[in-house]
């Protein structure tokens, strides 16, 4: 029988979802340097550092051209604009995501089309995609979101942007590193072989945020914008930078969406270690699953498709979410939701017309899930706490 709550523990463990002092500390030097080297040469803004992050990310991710930008959400409307996404057009996606991708489509004029999500990975649902492609009704364009770390299905997806003519810009923001990975050939072994595309090289643009408490975070906003297509690449570089290439000499109505040198050079020192910490998170994932094998939870469901480097642990209950997260907090134990209301129940999309219902799964899924703490620092105690703690509470 579930506890309604934890009783108060002054000396309980304090557990955070993540722990940034404890990822910077290592690097600390590597990083003050590398900052040292801009406030040296004072270029702020567009200095050689973002450059040199710009060309490292394409080796990292394969994709043939990356472009530096302010924020995640930014290069979501730069995107957009890039791809002559207009006023009114529509775009799809998912209704359980956080507010940033529908956001950035409203920000250019655009209509966000909501979809409903899979009821075991969280991400985009093809089927709901296709219900809404049968109305015809002015789409242009489709945001899957690789949501919690792992790829949607990208297959399908670019399947029906090419039936439709759609472009696809995926929302990488939370599955930076995660791999989408080559279908078996027929008659082959189970299960996929070989090495995958990285989240955000597969459809016209990628994005991805840097926002601090992401896989690999910069020191405040920052972002990036992933193509394999060289005039989208230069589209790009002139839209962030006020609609000109050279100064004071302005080809397109552009915006303010630069990336800051400090965040450049911050990010390219941590992007050496970032696949290292991917791997400890996928570490602590299994770690998890192991240890909670049996109880009626239901785990993350990785498909043969992709690759989970786990921005977040996510567990979904059959009841509410909000038993477990008063009880988990209770112990100092820091779960969230993520997230707790779909966007088409938000208030500032009211008037794209959508009501309660719409989208059972994202709905249900708002109302179960909920996370634990997951980063590559936490240690074997702090693990097992999170673990002995959920168990006490579902009375095992």
């Amino acid at each position: 029988m579930l506890r309604r709550c934890a009783p108060r523990n002054d000396n309980a463990m304090k557990i955070s979802a993540l722990d940034l002092k404890k990822q910077i500390t290592p690097i600390r030097q590597e990083i003050d340097l590398a900052i040292k080297e801009v406030i040296d040469n004072t270029s702020f803004v567009l200095g050689g550092g973002v450059a040199k992050f710009e060309q490292h990310v394409v080796e990292y991710s394969g994709a043939k051209y990356a472009v530096g930008v302010s924020n995640g959400t930014d290069a979501i409307s730069l995107a957009l604009l890039a791809l002559g996404i207009e006023p009114g057009d529509g775009v799809i996606c998912p209704a359980f995501t956080y507010y940033a991708t529908a956001g950035a489509v409203s920000a250019v004029g655009a209509r966000p089309v909501f979809a409903d999500i899979d009821c075991d990975t969280y991400n985009i649902s093809l089927k709901s995609i296709e219900k809404i492609l049968s109305r015809k009704n002015k789409i242009k364009a489709i945001i899957p979101v690789h949501l919690y770390g792992q790829c949607a299905d990208m297959g399908g997806i670019l399947k029906l942007a090419a039936r439709f003519k759609l472009k696809v810009i995926e929302d990488a923001a939370q599955a930076f590193g995660a791999e989408y990975l080559p279908a078996r050939p027929a008659g082959g072994p189970a299960g996929r072989q070989g090495k995958g595309k990285k989240a955000g090289t597969l459809g016209d643009c990628g994005t991805v945020s840097f926002y601090p408490g992401k896989n690999i975070g910069a020191f405040g906003d920052a972002g990036l914008i992933l193509t394999n297509n060289k005039v989208l690449a230069d589209k790009l570089k002139i839209l962030r930078n006020q609609g000109n290439e050279n100064k004071y000499y302005h080809l397109v109505l552009g915006r303010n969406n630069r990336l800051d040198t400090i965040q450049a050079v911050v990010l390219d020192v941590k992007l050496k270690y970032l696949d290292g910490w991917n791997k400890k998170r996928q570490e602590v994932a299994q770690y998890y699953n192991r240890n909670l094998a049996g109880l009626p939870l239901k785990a993350p469901l990785v498909p043969d498709y992709t690759t989970h480097i786990y921005h977040q642990y996510v567990l979904r209950s059959n009841g509410s979410n909000k038993l477990f997260l008063d009880y988990l907090q209770g112990k100092g134990i820091d779960s969230r939701v993520f997230y707790p209301v779909p966007l088409h129940l938000q208030k500032c999309f009211k008037y794209l017309g959508y009501k309660i219902g719409d989208f059972p799964e994202a709905e249900r899924a708002a109302k179960q899930i909920f996370t634990l703490p997951i980063y590559p620092e936490l240690t074997g105690e702090e693990k097992d706490y999170i673990i002995r703690s959920l168990k006490e509470f579902m009375g095992s």
